[in-house]
């Protein structure tokens, strides 16, 4: 079987299984298999394969099929350009968590005094954590889950990107964990935000694989943000901001929230795709 015959044969069986985007499904686990980039398997496409990588293709294969989500299969996912490994113990990386990242470093790099603070609430794969403190090198972090095991791949991710001497890992349920004395110049995060009810409805990759402590934001969804709310202004800075994460339609009501504890909401920002998602405010 050629490389070809294997992307088309593995795209057909995706399509039945209702996977969305077969071909570049297939065509990722194959070059991830046969360890080269994407496009040289188009260079590639009458090479023929070993009965083993056969063999190991179609084990891959049948795991997407079974909606196992490409990035558990092959170990680790690209967030703001960092190799971040990934687990059952976290949430995966979504590419709008990129933009409040983005948010965070540039705030950051703006702060006068060093060296600048911020914690990343909620920090599971470590991602924000990562990506703050390697475009902010005179920034220390703090990153904060209530789960060991996320905090264990958190750390294991710090180290591969080689910034973990500049991040603080803390297991706690919110911020019981910190000092009362304790403040930061930024707050990030992005906490769960599905309401319970809907969790069913999610795709079989998410409810199927992701933790459910880093969906499930309450009976609206909003838990982690009343508690944020209500919580979060003794450990940030005068000058300080915080910068939330939220799901779709939920900017009116995460608004409202923040004000009725007296914060001043300085913007919502939209994503990639026109859609209201990151709540940025002040004391």
């Amino acid at each position: 079987m050629t490389v070809l015959e294997a992307i088309q044969k593995s795209t057909e069986f995706l399509v039945k299984k209702s996977v969305e985007s077969p071909r570049l499904q297939t065509e990722l686990l194959l070059a991830h298999l046969l360890k080269m980039p994407r496009m040289k398997l188009y260079l590639n496409f009458d090479r023929a394969l070993s009965p083993a990588e056969i063999d190991s293709l179609r084990e891959l294969v049948k795991r997407r099929g079974q909606r196992e989500p490409l990035q558990h299969i092959v170990g680790s996912t690209s967030f703001c350009s960092y190799e971040i490994a990934v687990s059952r113990h976290a949430l995966i990386p979504r590419p709008e968590t990129e933009l409040l990242a983005e948010l965070g470093w540039k705030f950051l790099s703006t702060i006068n005094h060093q060296p600048s603070t911020a914690l990343d609430f909620g920090t599971g794969t470590g991602c924000i954590a990562i990506a703050l403190a390697a475009k902010c090198p005179n920034a220390n972090i703090t990153a904060l889950d209530v789960s060991a095991d996320a905090l264990a791949l958190a750390k294991q991710n710090a180290l591969q990107n080689q910034v973990a001497e500049r991040i603080e890992f803390l297991q706690g349920d919110g911020f019981a964990a910190l000092s009362t004395k304790t403040q930061f110049d930024l707050l990030i995060g992005n906490p769960p935000y599905i309401a319970s009810a809907e969790i069913e409805t999610l795709d079989p990759e998410v409810k199927g694989f992701d933790p459910l402590g880093a969906l499930d934001g309450g009976a609206d969804g909003l838990d982690f943000y009343r508690r944020l709310a209500t919580e979060a202004k003794p450990f940030l800075k005068p000058d300080g901001k915080i910068m939330l994460e939220f799901g779709d339609g939920q900017a009116d009501e995460i608004k409202k929230i923040f004000e009725n504890e007296k914060w001043i909401v300085e913007a919502v920002q939209e994503d990639y795709s026109q859609r209201a998602r990151i709540l940025t405010a002040h004391k």
